[in-house]
């Protein structure tokens, strides 16, 4: 406490020990208290915490669970060719199992128009049009235009079409040929690729048909697209049968499967569709991982006792939910059935030797078990409605954390009210020890006095005879 006057110089008394001593009587047995008080409350607190973490972990879980569609994927396995991947393939959860052969005739791509020497410049700073003009440039449903100004340059029209915003895919360079004659010679690459999609370029002035496709008049311009640089369509076989699309990706060629070519390669690579037990199995892993780490925190939490019943009634309603009779999963009526457990621990353990094994499962009962976690009624559903209650904003988890931290905030609002108490009864203390002390040293003032003057008087002696 702040000291309010120096105790007992007066007096000669030590009142200043007098006075620690009984304010501490005072102060120490409830500052333990609201100490032991905010511990208990911290405590609470972080184990609130750590069950809302853990269940929120759970309820992901949970929710991989409800979704049907992790129940239906289908692995694409690729056995590429020796000289490397040719292809890569996704598939729909729809997609029917089958086994392919598939070979890259052919991949996709755009029109590449070079200008001819007859058309060629000298130099790229050599104007491609005194008075000005405009170019319209297409490939496939593509278009844009690029008006330049009189006494444009070479140069300034590559700019004008690499920055123009509404290009569409089209890169303008120019090749100097170097030697003797040296000739800078436009080139425009497209990236709209598909057979019938070449670019073409055309001016609404003739002085621009040197770097055009198409001449002002008609007929050829000064840009040429060789039959090689032509778009073209990506070729592939699927077990011998031709297809074509414009873009290296064929969408549904084989029903709801995605093949994207890679390579040209005379050999083959194998496709095999089929259901991913893989992915099914990881997801009932996480499950159990959630379900077994969540079991393991409350379980903490009540045998601590730092909160009430939140925990121990959150861990009944887990036990005895998941291992809920769900119908419509066929042979599947519980996850017991599917080659879970319930260990003393009320820990979930997969079966993975034996009879009724989760393998066993996956191979013997694969479309049952999404029904049994995933559809209504099914596991994920029951779960998912009693954790919701403890996880969401303002629901139970949240309603006990907020108590705590009330109770927390009410803990150091005591605190200050104590400490002003304490500070004015220190003060009062001060104030009558102080009285206290001016009393005493006015006796003894008094009394010196008093033997100052007897020892004046005749005869007096303070010695003893």
């Amino acid at each position: 406490m702040t000291g309010i006057t120096s105790a007992g110089v007066g007096s000669g008394l030590d009142l200043e020990a007098i006075i620690e001593v009984t304010v501490n009587a005072e102060n120490q047995p409830k500052v333990e208290a609201l100490d032991k008080k905010e511990s208990s409350l911290d405590i609470k607190l972080t184990a609130l915490g750590q069950m809302k973490s853990d269940i929120s972990a759970l309820e992901d879980a949970i929710e991989a669970l409800s979704d049907i569609e992790n129940f239906n994927k289908r692995s694409a396995t690729v056995s590429q060719p020796t000289n490397g991947d040719v292809i890569s393939v996704s598939a729909e959860s729809t997609a029917t199992a089958g086994n392919f052969e598939i070979e890259v005739k052919q991949l996709a791509q755009g029109s590449r128009a070079v200008q001819d020497d007859a058309n060629s410049y000298s130099s790229t700073t050599d104007v491609v049009t005194a008075s000005g003009g405009t170019l319209t440039l297409t490939a496939g449903a593509n278009t844009f235009d690029v008006t330049l100004a009189a006494g444009a340059t070479l140069e300034d029209l590559r700019t004008a079409i690499n920055e123009h915003a509404d290009n569409f895919g089209l890169s303008a360079n120019i090749i100097n040929t170097g030697g003797a004659t040296p000739l800078s010679k436009l080139v425009i690459t497209s990236s709209e690729t598909g057979t019938g999609n070449d670019l073409v370029i055309t001016n609404n002035t003739a002085e621009l048909d040197k770097v055009s496709t198409v001449a002002n008049g008609g007929g050829n311009g000064g840009l040429v697209i060789a039959a090689t640089d032509q778009a073209q369509d990506a070729i592939i076989l699927i077990d011998g049968i031709t297809t074509n699309s414009s873009t290296n990706t064929f969408t549904n060629t084989i029903q709801d499967i995605t093949i994207t070519a890679l390579k040209v390669d005379t050999e083959k690579a194998s496709l095999t569709v089929d259901t991913d037990k893989e992915a099914v199995k990881e997801t009932i892993e996480s499950f159990v991982d959630g379900f077994n780490t969540a079991m393991n925190t409350l379980d903490q939490v009540v045998t601590s006792r730092v909160t009430d019943g939140t925990a121990r009634g959150l861990r009944t309603a887990l036990i005895n939910q998941v291992s809920s009779i769900v119908s419509g999963a066929g042979s599947l009526t519980s996850v017991y059935d599917l080659g879970l457990s319930l260990n003393k621990n009320n820990e979930l353990e997969i079966n993975n030797t034996g009879v009724n094994t989760l393998e066993d499962s996956l191979n013997e009962n694969y479309d049952d078990i999404g029904n049994l976690f995933a559809g209504a009624g099914g596991i994920a559903q029951i779960l998912n409605d009693t954790v919701e209650l403890y996880t969401k904003s303002g629901g139970i988890i949240a309603q006990q954390e907020d108590s705590v931290n009330q109770q927390l905030k009410d803990v150091e609002n005591d605190r200050e009210r104590h400490e002003y108490r304490m500070e004015q009864f220190e003060k009062r203390l001060r104030e009558q020890y102080a009285s206290l002390d001016v009393l005493i040293a006015s006796m003894r003032a008094q009394g010196t006095a008093v033997t100052s003057a007897l020892s004046n008087l005749p005869g007096f002696s303070s010695g003893k005879s």
